[in-house]
Order: structure tokens, then sequence, then C-alpha cells
């Protein structure tokens, strides 16, 4: 990417092109039901043609995923370094406040959106996926693990907490958030106890998960220790002695 005389990154066209892609949607959302507005009026309202809006974005659902990237990105590029010998908790608190903050331009589109989405779970389900991958980088700018699977449990749940304060952060009026401060405060320390209990659970399955590898092992050793000369299977006749094989010689199962 080309750079100004300052050293600063200099924006694309393509990047500017989506940028008003995603403005427009949203312009277009507050004023109007999400459901109804076309992939068309959006491109008319952005100034750009379809086959421009088709190369940056392929549904609706893409650019609500833009704006999801754009939210992540103002978040993490406000990472306050005081906050780092904080609790976990408060740090949580605070990263997820900036967004709720970054997200307050776009709250009468968001509020259509959402709207939308409870009519169509499937939409729904497709956007917890990508706010899965917004959570785990809010969870990393809390400095809290996001990887492997318990990074996915964490980052799940705080979808959850999200999915709580989301509604009163549609209805919130007072310039500070107050109200929403106080929901998210509430879904977090819900949200804590719930962690509790699952990682109680999963040390639980861990255990369970080596008793039964344990119990696996000791019966392959059972298996390879026991006696295949037995008479009940080879037959109670004496005479059929000379016809077993050599104890030393595996089972093969027959010819191959």
């Amino acid at each position: 990417m080309a750079r100004t005389k300052a050293g600063k990154p200099e924006e694309s066209i393509a990047d500017k092109r989506k940028e008003a892609i995603i403005d427009a949607a949203m312009r277009l959302a507050a004023d109007g039901t999400w459901d109804h507005i076309r992939l068309s009026d959006i491109a008319a309202e952005a100034g750009v043609t379809l086959a421009d809006m088709r190369a940056d974005f392929d549904s609706k659902t893409a650019i609500l995923h833009g704006l999801t990237t754009r939210i992540d990105r103002i978040v993490l590029a406000g990472d306050d370094p005081d906050m780092a010998g904080e609790p976990a908790r408060d740090r949580l608190f605070d990263v997820l406040m900036r967004r709720f903050e970054a997200m307050r331009p776009y709250r009468a589109a968001l509020r259509s959106v959402m709207r939308a989405y409870r009519r169509d779970p499937f939409a729904m389900a497709t956007f917890n996926v990508r706010l899965r991958r917004s959570m785990k980088w809010m969870l990393e700018a809390a400095g809290i693990d996001a990887t492997g699977r318990l990074g996915d449990i964490r980052a799940q749940g705080l979808v959850f907490v999200w999915a709580r304060t989301m509604p009163v952060f549609l209805r919130d009026r007072d310039p500070g958030m107050a109200r929403t401060m106080a929901a998210l405060d509430r879904a977090l320390r819900d949200g804590e106890q719930v962690m509790r209990t699952m990682r109680g659970g999963l040390r639980a399955v861990g255990a369970l998960g080596s008793l039964l590898a344990g119990l696996r092992e000791r019966a392959r050793s059972y298996d390879r220790d026991e006696d295949w000369d037995d008479d009940s299977i080879y037959g109670d006749d004496p005479g059929d002695a000379g016809e077993r094989p050599h104890a030393s010689e595996p089972d093969t199962g027959g010819p191959h």
C-alpha cells in the first residue's frame, strides 16, 4: 500500500469505496427497514456501480461484517495501557465499553438490523460466527487468552454478554451510557459465574476422559495377555492338540 509523506498508509480507492458502501448501508438502515433495503439501493446511495459493489461485498451480511471489522479496528486502536494492571473483568469491561462507544454513530441502523435478524435465525447464526471472531480480538485486547478450545468458549460466552447488553445499548439515550454500563457489568458478572461452572464441567469431562482412556488401555493389555490356547476355543479333544497353533504364533484370524 502506498504511503503519504507523513509515512502513514494511503487509503486505496477500493478501501474508500468499501467504506462508502458501509456508510451508505448504515444511512439507509437508519432511515428504513433493513429487510427491504436492496443491494441496488445501497450501491446508488454510495455512488458506485453494482459491479464495483459486487467486487467488494457479495451480500448485505458481508457489508455488516465489514462494519464489524471497522468497529474491531477502532476498539483495538484505542488500547489503554493504564488498564494493564487491572483485574481481567475490569479490562474486559473497558474494552467492551469502547466497542459500544464506537457503535454509537450506527445505533439507529443497528436497531433496524437487529429487528430483521430476530426474524431470520439463519442470518443471526451466520452473524454469530463472525461476531465470535471479533470477540476473540476483544479478549486479546483485554489481555485474556483466546486460543484453543477454552478460547472458543470464552469468545462465545462474550457473544452472549454482548447479546444481553445490546438491547439496553440500543435504547440508552444517556450521553454517558450509564444504563449500558450497568447492563454490561451485570452480564459480565453472570458470565463469570457461567465460566466457573463450565470450567468445573470441563475438568470433570477431562477426568472422565482420562479414566476412560485408562480403562481402554487396560482392556487392550488384557486382550494382549489373554491365553488364547484355552480349550474352550480349540475344543476339548486332546487329539486336536497337534492342530493348535504354537503358543508363540499370533492368532491371525485365518488365512490372508
